[in-house]
């Protein structure tokens, strides 16, 4: 079985610098996970180069570049041009995660607005993959997406999905993609677990959102790229699959997405 964790934080933040990030690459080696998608937005305005530096380490590592909505009020004309030299980096394969974050408000909704539009301008011009960050935008994220015509590019992959199936469906009906993380796992997703069997088995990813989201029986212990093997047994239990398949499709799909094929 080969999988694609498509949305992981390998972040020295996160893993206890860079001694367990290469750890915890290897550790997922092991437990089958061939390729990884290494996010550079999330820890700060630097994410992008820390992201891109793993990529450089190991050869089945990607990055992306981006600035996260909780960063956004940091998105200064010097920040925006790093960002711009980094997103043409050979290892660099999408731009995100990026997007709305009405839940915690860390910056403010209108500079959340406008650095989200940016980036999405930035990806077209790039041709090059967007990943979607909406919590509790209450619709908003998609009006600007449509706005935008984003859906019009690369392509967009909301990551971390827990909305509805009809939120799933007005995605795909877009030509967008929508990723499953750990949460699937959890006792009260059940929303979630409708819509990981209601998705197109085209039209979906995997993902752990490392070191967040750990999945069941592992709640309460850092995440790590290793445990998207969690998420596949769990979604092909719902869909009346095997994992081997499940692991198959979304890799094929992550695959031709992240353009790695």
């Amino acid at each position: 079985m080969r999988l694609f964790d498509s949305h992981c934080h390998l972040d020295v933040d996160a893993f206890d610098g860079e001694a367990g990030v290469d750890a915890a690459v290897e550790r997922a080696r092991d437990a089958g996970v061939r390729r990884l998608l290494s996010i550079g937005s999330g820890y700060g305005v630097s994410s992008a180069e820390r992201a891109i530096a793993v990529a450089e380490r190991h050869p089945d590592v990607w990055a992306t570049v981006g600035l996260h909505p909780h960063d956004a009020d940091q998105c200064t004309d010097a920040v925006w041009k790093k960002l711009e030299s980094l997103a043409i980096h050979p290892r660099v394969v999408a731009i995100g995660e990026m997007g709305l974050d009405f839940h915690y408000d860390n910056s403010p909704r209108d500079e959340q607005r406008r650095v989200f539009r940016l980036q999405i301008q930035q990806a077209k011009r790039l041709n090059k993959p967007i990943i979607i960050h909406d919590r509790d935008s209450d619709g908003e994220t998609m009006a600007i997406l449509d706005d935008e015509a984003a859906w019009s590019g690369a392509g967009v992959v909301y990551h971390c999905f827990t909305g509805d199936v009809q939120t799933m469906e007005a995605i795909v009906e877009r030509g967008g993609f929508v990723s499953i993380p750990g949460i699937v796992t959890f006792k009260n997703a059940e929303s979630m677990r409708e819509v990981a069997k209601a998705v197109p088995l085209t039209r979906f990813f995997i993902e752990t959102d490392s070191p967040f989201l750990t999945p069941v029986p592992f709640r309460g212990k850092r995440n790590e790229p290793a445990r998207v093997s969690l998420v596949a047994e769990k979604v092909a239990e719902l869909r009346g699959m095997s994992a081997e398949d499940v692991a198959e499709a979304t890799w094929h799909n992550a695959s031709r997405f992240f353009g790695i094929d």
